[in-house]
């Protein structure tokens, strides 16, 4: 896997982010253990306390400590 198969874009601005695999998007995660509940179904395990650190992750604009709905910019 390399860093750009697996993408968790930015928070929406309803809340949660969009995870893609490989440019299919899998899903909305709420939380890191979504994201890894993704992977596992996609083929990938991975434990969630791992999933901040994993190299190939690609965490669009904010890392995975943010959830929380984008605002708007002004």
């Amino acid at each position: 896997m390399t860093r750009c198969d697996v993408i968790v874009h930015r928070p929406s601005f309803k809340g949660g982010r969009r995870v893609r695999v490989k440019g299919e998007i899998l899903g909305l995660a709420h939380n890191v253990a979504d994201v890894a509940e993704f992977l596992r179904r996609a083929g990938l395990e991975i434990d969630p306390a791992d999933i901040a650190g994993c190299p190939w992750i690609d965490w669009c604009g904010v890392g995975p400590e943010c959830w929380d709905p984008e605002q708007p910019s002004s």
